[in-house]
């Protein structure tokens, strides 16, 4: 398996991983964090898919997708944290006035998990993060200690997934998230 990260620049890519089966369905698309709350209570239906398919077409792209060959395999969704909720969340705090990058989600389609495609999604997504000048790059993963994270919410990833890409813990959060506590990883790419 020779896995291939490119920037989400293909709606028809990134609908195949975070899109409903449904394209009326109400579901997150990778946008809970990416836009106020506000603006994602108001979205539904198909508005979802079409404010994701400009995502898609502005500079920079809403994140990276992971192939294996021509098929999809994963997403991670990472942006500058002013263009998100983290820059107003008052549950993960800011630990300097660095312009950072965020890093919030990393989704492997089933079928495809357990073959490592999260350390490729979130090496990435630093990749990007690094093309577009980042000082540093941030992930807000849960610090779960080696215990079993339910599937619907390992979306955020694991302290271990980010401290192998060489990310350090940079502040507790005041979040939680299936019961574990979430850590503010950084990794500087000054």
């Amino acid at each position: 398996m020779a896995i291939e990260i490119r920037p989400a620049t293909l709606f028809l890519d990134v609908k195949a991983v975070v899109g409903p089966m449904r394209p009326d369905a109400n579901v997150c698309w990778c946008l809970s964090y990416r836009i106020p709350s506000k603006q994602n209570l108001e979205l539904r239906g198909t508005a979802r898919g079409d404010l994701v398919k400009q995502l898609v077409g502005q500079d920079p792209p809403p994140g990276v997708l992971a192939y294996d060959g021509d098929e999809v395999v994963g997403w991670a969704a990472v942006h500058p944290r002013s263009d998100t909720s983290f820059a107003r969340n008052r549950k993960i705090p800011h630990v300097d006035d660095l312009d950072v990058w965020s890093v919030w989600c990393i989704r492997v389609r089933p079928g495809h998990r357990g073959r490592g495609i999260s350390h490729h999604l979130l090496n990435g997504a630093v990749g990007l993060a690094r093309t577009y000048g980042a000082p540093a790059i941030e992930g807000y993963p849960v610090d779960n200690g080696g215990s079993k994270v339910d599937l619907t919410m390992a979306y955020v990833g694991t302290r271990k997934l980010f401290e192998r890409a060489g990310f350090v813990k940079a502040a507790d959060t005041d979040s939680v998230l299936n019961g574990f506590p979430r850590v503010l990883m950084r990794l500087d790419l000054r």
